[in-house]
């Protein structure tokens, strides 16, 4: 059929412009294939305007604001004042402004991108249509991502609740801010707001962080309340009610039924992936409400389309997103059958302290049936952890008895970037002896990613055996 005012004909067209959508069109335009760009709502998608960059702004506003409380141990005199809650989430809305430029219409136009603002929807297999044109695509890329999951407990629908996706648009902090929802968004919201002064209440029907080595969420579990966060795990929602002041929560906690009374309640009880509306059945596209069937290559049930990021239906991160655009580019574009590989996958919760893990835990070691050696080593015997009064946490390494690297998590100060060796470690299948080796500066943090590794020969080292080899050789002089 002819072109027509209304049609495009491209090599991309990729629906969804968040991290992973991005990636594929700046990419695949930049290495000369024409390229289409079709978002509904805002450049930059979840992780931008609702997700990793504005909650680590808030976090950040609560970090300051604990550092301050807890200055005198240095022997520093501060009090804190007032919080500023337009000055906090100015501060949120600042930050995701001065990211926004590179996620803008403006820069993908520039690129080379035809950036179409509107919904987009599939009307055959190699067809879509969106803001009054029909786009036709040698590939397409569903890249719509995932939404905040509003569970139906009774009486959720009378109450004004928050989500990721609201909560940043507050004009004022809460006095209680009741979080139902235990996982990595709702602990970070929570300290978050806890250490703005808020009064905060976690609501978890199993425990918290549930994907983390429980050890290391312990860590954590810990420190929240000592914060003063009431965690309830292992609770039920029963019933929400509207108050004349807020919210009222009704859960049963251990067999026991509760009632919380708060003014907001804050929903982080997971997300699912955006597949409704897209007219995948019209594109021969399987999926289901967890998300788009796809193949080690990205690809969907229609070869010509694949399916990118949480709407795939597995890891639910940002850089996972951007992996997945790689894999994409290299099928799409150079006709290479590369394939998504998700065993070296790190994610970090940014808690203080942090949690970060990449590779397999200890428990997901032993159910494989591994033979394994756990190697630890605590930050209160770091002396940059000490120096810096920031000694909770531990550094958990899982090897074999022959020294290859399955797993490591760690829970402490910067565990995020911490990380990162044993992901390198891990994805480059380098052994636990190289980073016994490697000569890390003095002092630092890293210094124990380094002596739990050393761990790994501690017994061979100060053997009986090794004994008796030093007293042979002493004989000789």
């Amino acid at each position: 059929m002819a072109n027509d005012a209304t049609t495009l004909n491209v090599d991309i067209c990729v629906i969804g412009a968040g991290s992973g959508g991005l990636s594929v069109a700046a990419g695949a335009s930049q290495m000369g294939a024409s390229t289409v760009l079709i978002e509904k709502h805002k450049m930059g998608g979840d992780c931008l305007n609702t997700g990793c960059i504005p909650s680590k702004a808030l976090l950040a506003a609560g970090h300051a604001a604990q550092a301050v409380r807890h200055a005198g141990r240095f022997g520093v005199g501060a009090e804190l004042g007032n919080i500023d809650a337009g000055g906090v989430f100015g501060h949120v809305h600042n930050t995701i402004g001065a990211i926004a430029p590179m996620d803008s219409v403006e820069r993908f136009e520039g690129l080379g991108v035809n950036v179409i603002e509107a919904e987009g929807r599939f009307v055959g297999p190699k067809e879509v249509e969106a803001g009054g044109k029909r786009i036709r695509a040698r590939r397409f890329v569903i890249a719509t991502g995932s939404s905040a999951f509003v569970p139906p407990v009774p009486g959720i629908d009378d109450v004004d609740y928050l989500t990721n996706e609201t909560v940043f648009e507050q004009t004022g902090l809460p006095e209680h801010l009741i979080v139902m929802g235990g996982g990595p968004i709702g602990i970070e919201l929570a300290q978050a707001h806890r250490q703005l002064g808020c009064k905060v209440t976690v609501l978890e029907m199993f425990s918290i962080m549930p994907k983390d080595d429980p050890e290391l969420v312990d860590v954590v579990r810990q420190r929240l309340i000592s914060e003063g966060i009431d965690i309830r795990e292992n609770g039920r929602v029963n019933k929400i009610e509207k108050t004349d002041t807020g919210v009222r929560v009704i859960a049963e906690c251990d067999g026991k039924e509760e009632t919380f009374d708060g003014d907001r309640l804050l929903i982080a009880a997971g997300r699912r992936p955006n597949v409704n509306g897209l007219g995948l059945e019209e594109a021969g596209v399987k999926f289901a409400p967890m998300g788009i069937e796809v193949d080690a290559r990205m690809r969907t049930s229609n070869k010509k389309i694949f399916a990118i990021g949480d709407v795939a239906g597995g890891y639910q991160f940002t850089h996972v997103a951007g992996y997945h655009a790689g894999v994409v580019i290299k099928n799409a574009l150079f006709r290479m059958p590369a394939k998504a590989d998700h065993r070296t996958v790190p994610w970090v919760t940014y808690t203080t302290p942090e949690v970060a893990q990449v590779g397999l835990t200890e428990a997901q070691a032993r159910e494989q049936g591994h033979d394994i050696r756990v190697l630890r080593w605590p930050f209160h015997e770091n002396d940059r952890a000490q120096a810096e009064g920031e000694t909770d946490g531990l550094v958990k390494a899982i090897v074999t008895p022959k020294g290859k690297i399955l797993g490591c998590g760690i829970a402490g100060p910067h565990a995020g970037e911490l990380i990162h060796t044993w992901g390198l470690a891990l994805s480059q299948n380098i052994k636990v002896g190289a980073v016994a080796q490697m000569i890390a500066p003095y002092p630092t943090l890293g210094e124990a990613s380094k002596r739990a590794a050393g761990s790994f020969y501690t017994p061979s080292l100060f053997s009986e055996k090794t004994r008796k080899i030093v007293r042979f050789l002493s004989k000789f002089g």
